[in-house]
């Protein structure tokens, strides 16, 4: 991450999986954004062609699978009022540019940063972000993130991205294609990441309100504190032991907290040895490519797990509240937050689960999540010395 810039958003725009049009295609994507501060924002933006993390069963979309060649026309930041309904404020347009040009040629698995753009944003409005794309064919795909959407998502087929008045878009149903970061430039004390899966990146909580727990825990920090939300839905652990383009993202925090495992244990059915030896191989690689980094451990989620599953899911977290603790600063028990009394600790409470008797975190257990965080890591810093 660049010195003296934090990411302006807890929105996490991880990559899982790969659009692959049927023919030549240029589309324009539009995301509302909530932004961590408001007023004048140099902003800049940096890019990953590569899909972080494995999506279902591998088949479709898998860890460091390379993006195509694609083109990026153009990119404006702009203004996106109170109502992020596809329009933006007139006149509040910016050109967002590349080593000066407006449009630029990605290439497969390529990483880059634009140039920097100063936009002032009111008080409580969204950032609305747009950039027009153009794609030869299904030979080469575009990295992007599918889940139910968390932040407004509009699209428009053709070179619209600096149109104002929002009357080409239509509503996104689950595609939300962003660059992989955007900053703003703030020098902060630290950058914190949240590298996890959907529970970390907050699937299911309401769209635009930022009440996953990742985000409720920026707010209470301040800004201070940079936060980088990488959590991508259906990820597991296994996607980050291979110096992945999932992890080389982790690897920009002065301090990493890793809440992972969920989708190991309930969509790969991977064995209790098999987790914790992936989990072991992320904490060495942090630690190996900067030594002092700071590294907090979450305890797997409450899931619902039951039979064999659930026995993985206490073997490993039996692990992590004792053999793992002495790897790393700390040990988060958000299972204990987030579960029902023993002996049914594996299960979610019934006030947390999401509409549909959905075991993900819905956005009162992200109030319930951050309160512990906070409260835990104050004194957990405290007691190494660090700021927060």
């Amino acid at each position: 991450m660049l010195k003296d810039y934090a990411p302006l958003t807890v929105l996490s725009s991880a990559a899982n999986f790969m659009w692959r049009p049927e023919n030549k295609t240029t589309i324009t994507f539009r995301t509302y954004i909530r932004p961590r501060e408001y007023g004048p924002l140099s902003i800049k933006l940096w890019h990953s062609n590569t899909v972080d993390s494995t999506w279902a069963d591998g088949s479709e979309s898998k860890a460091n699978d390379q993006g195509g060649q694609w083109r990026i026309e153009q990119c404006f930041v702009a203004d996106g009022g109170l109502l992020p309904d596809g329009r933006t404020t007139e006149g509040s347009e910016r050109p967002v540019t590349f080593g000066g040009a407006a449009s630029r040629n990605v290439e497969p698995g390529e990483q880059f940063w634009s140039d920097s753009v100063t936009i002032s944003i009111p008080e409580a409005h969204f950032v609305a972000f747009s950039w027009t794309i153009t794609i030869e064919g299904p030979a080469n795909g575009l990295p992007y993130n599918t889940e139910t959407l968390l932040a407004s998502a509009y699209e428009a087929e053709g070179s619209f991205a600096a149109q104002s008045e929002g009357t080409s878009f239509t509503p996104a149903a689950n595609r939300q294609v962003l660059p992989s970061l955007i900053v703003y430039k703030k020098a902060v004390s630290k950058q914190l990441v949240f590298l996890g899966d959907s529970i970390t990146q907050g699937v299911r909580t309401e769209k635009d309100e930022y009440t996953f727990w990742a985000a409720k825990i920026a707010a209470g920090l301040g800004t201070d504190i940079g936060v980088w939300n990488i959590g991508s839905g259906w990820a597991r652990t296994y996607d980050l032991v291979n110096e992945s383009a999932w992890l080389y993202k982790a690897k920009q925090g002065d301090e990493v907290v890793i809440c992972l495992g969920v989708n190991d244990v309930g969509t790969a059915n991977r064995s209790a040895e098999q987790l914790i030896a992936d989990l072991t191989s992320v904490i060495d690689q942090l630690h190996d490519s900067r030594p002092g980094r700071i590294i907090w451990l979450c305890t797997l989620p409450a899931f619902n797990f039951q039979g064999v599953q659930e026995t993985v899911w206490r073997t490993v977290n039996a692990w992590i509240r004792s053999t793992a603790a002495v790897k790393v600063a700390g040990v988060f028990d958000i299972a204990q937050v987030l579960g029902q009394p023993q002996p049914n600790d594996q299960l979610l409470q019934i006030d947390y689960m999401s509409p549909n008797n959905d075991p993900h975190p819905n956005g009162l257990a992200g109030i319930a999540v951050a309160d512990a965080f906070l409260a835990w890591y104050k004194n957990q810093s405290s007691q190494l010395g660090t700021s927060n």
